[in-house]
């Protein structure tokens, strides 16, 4: 399990919450079973505050997930949690972006909740900036490799204009530089 806990004086420390951020539809989401896992409520009771509460989660805090989706979700997440020939997910369970999660801890509005949200941005914000870190790391390995394609095309010039000023003594192609 991706979450470890660890009980000290009625603490709840929940260690490597990044790991449950996952992507859905381009998006960096936690799903609802997660998060009511994180701010300590049943995911029951972390639904319920959502119907409750429509007008706070907008399609862009929160999504319910399509059925495929969810099979992809629940195999994804364990090896021995397969899903098996005729059993069915019971509910589809819902997605929450770096928003939705904050708002979903505004409507539990109990102290783990509210705490814990703090992890959960710290998450998302880590995540934004690995992604941030590989995009950077991708430009600057495509302008390398447009630089060496450069200094090829200039290499095989350089060996066309030093044939040319030397005599041929045969007729085999030079293929040292090729």
């Amino acid at each position: 399990m991706p979450v470890e806990r660890v009980k000290r004086e009625k603490t709840l420390i929940i260690k490597d919450v990044g790991s449950l951020i996952i992507t859905v539809r381009n998006q960096k989401v936690i799903v609802d079973r997660d998060l009511a896992e994180i701010y300590g409520v049943e995911t029951r009771r972390l639904n319920e505050q959502v119907k409750r509460n429509p007008d706070r989660f907008p399609e862009d805090f929160m999504f319910q997930l399509t059925k495929e989706e969810s099979v992809f979700w629940a195999r994804s997440r364990s090896q021995i949690a397969i899903l098996k020939r005729g059993k069915n997910i019971k509910y589809l369970p819902y997605a929450f972006t770096e928003h939705g999660a904050i708002m979903a801890a505004n409507v539990l509005n109990s102290p783990q909740a509210v705490r814990m949200s703090v992890f959960v941005v710290r998450a998302f914000v880590k995540l934004r900036e690995m992604l941030a870190t590989h995009k950077e790391l991708a430009h600057k390995l495509a302008a390398l490799e447009r630089k060496l394609q450069n200094h090829d095309e200039s290499i095989r010039s350089l060996v066309v204009a030093i044939r040319q000023l030397y005599p041929v003594r045969d007729h085999r192609p030079c293929t040292m530089f090729m």
